[in-house]
């Protein structure tokens, strides 16, 4: 039945995941796994969420609100920005997917991206028969403003920027950023990517989200996934144009987040408590590995997001394979061509600790 798919998809390859952690228990006989993989939230899930999933999930029988207009409400009164600006998606991924059907002809225009970037970008372009340009990063994984701005064609119409940046947790200062955007011509879109802007410090030398009305041309992108500890239900938001809100929900399927996953994103914004500890336990666990994984010979990355980019002096992929016999899930990187370096997510203080300690006994340091 091959022929009946169109011709641009046919060597699409599927997410491939790593093993599940109970798929890593049977296969090396361990009774307890630590992920740090996937940059997700190191204490859990805010309590008052846990009570709202609780109450709310007798009622998964009905539809959610159309337009999520609560919990907009909620966002407009977080992010201090008007409600009718305010977008929300099954995920960041949903919000991507649109914003790109939304605004790019695949007949004439193009997307810009720094390389290597989040796979979703990519992935959705070609979907839609996009061409996608993409600009090398400079050796030390920052920004290179120059080449990307000379890589802006009268085609590109969208740009999308990650920063803090993934995988390196690089990030670039809202100053320099204003400049770049300043001299953007128009017509011409920046998604600005902000999944792990909640772990810069100090925040408001990068983050400008409330400015956004002097930047018509940016979309100001985020997730719940990361410091609220929402991987699970799937919401991301983002910050827009007026034109362009409306025409997202004019297309956006009318149910795509769920009512547990809307119920939760309030909590999860009416915790400040949670936000707060979650934002100190990243930056001191932060910190403390970065320091740490120094001290063993390991090249590190500065970093601004939930997680540190390393080069160790191991073979990458063999160090990976004996962590994770030990129990310990981090990430490889080549499928970001990053083959000699690997990425661990900041966890709790017991789960930095042990990281260190069976990769001291690994390293033999």
């Amino acid at each position: 039945m091959q022929q009946f798919i169109q011709k641009h998809l046919l060597d699409f390859k599927a997410y491939e995941p790593g093993l599940s952690i109970s798929e890593i228990k049977g296969k090396y006989g361990l009774g307890k796994i630590i992920k740090m993989a996937s940059n997700e939230n190191p204490l859990g899930v805010s309590p008052c969420v846990l009570q709202v999933l609780n109450k709310y999930s007798a009622y998964s029988f009905r539809y959610p609100q159309s337009g999520n207009l609560s919990l907009r409400k909620e966002l407009a009164n977080f992010l201090k920005v008007p409600e009718k600006n305010i977008i929300v998606g099954n995920g960041s991924d949903e919000i991507i997917d649109i914003l790109i059907r939304l605004l790019v002809d695949p007949e004439k225009d193009e997307i810009l991206t720094f390389k290597p970037c989040f796979s979703i970008y990519k992935t959705q372009a070609k979907l839609q028969k996009i061409r996608i340009k993409q600009v090398s990063l400079n050796e030390d994984f920052s920004f290179n403003f120059d080449k990307l701005s000379q890589s802006i064609t009268s085609n590109t119409k969208l740009i999308f920027i990650t920063n803090p940046d993934n995988p390196s947790g690089y990030a670039v200062k809202k100053d320099i950023l204003k400049e770049f955007i300043e001299n953007l011509p128009q017509g011409c879109f920046l998604v600005l990517d902000e999944a792990y802007i909640d772990f810069a410090d100090p925040l408001e030398d990068y983050s400008f989200i409330n400015e956004f009305l002097l930047y018509p041309q940016v979309i100001f992108l985020r997730t719940f996934s990361k410091l609220f500890g929402l991987a699970g239900l799937r919401l991301g938001y983002a910050v827009a144009n007026e034109d362009i809100a409306d025409y997202f929900w004019r297309v956006r399927l009318p149910f795509s987040v769920n009512i547990l996953a809307e119920k939760a994103g309030i909590a999860a914004l009416k915790d400040s408590f949670f936000y707060s500890k979650t934002r100190e336990v990243v930056l001191q666990g932060r910190e403390y590995l970065s320091s740490a994984l120094k001290k063993m010979g390991c090249e590190v990355f500065p970093s601004q997001a939930n997680f540190i980019l390393f080069k160790p002096p191991y073979e990458a992929n063999e160090l990976f394979n004996l962590l994770l016999q030990r129990g310990i899930i981090i990430r490889t990187l080549s499928s970001y061509g990053l083959n000699d370096f690997l990425r661990v997510s900041v966890g709790t203080e017991d789960e930095n600790n042990f990281f260190l300690q069976v990769l001291k006994e690994i390293l033999n340091v």
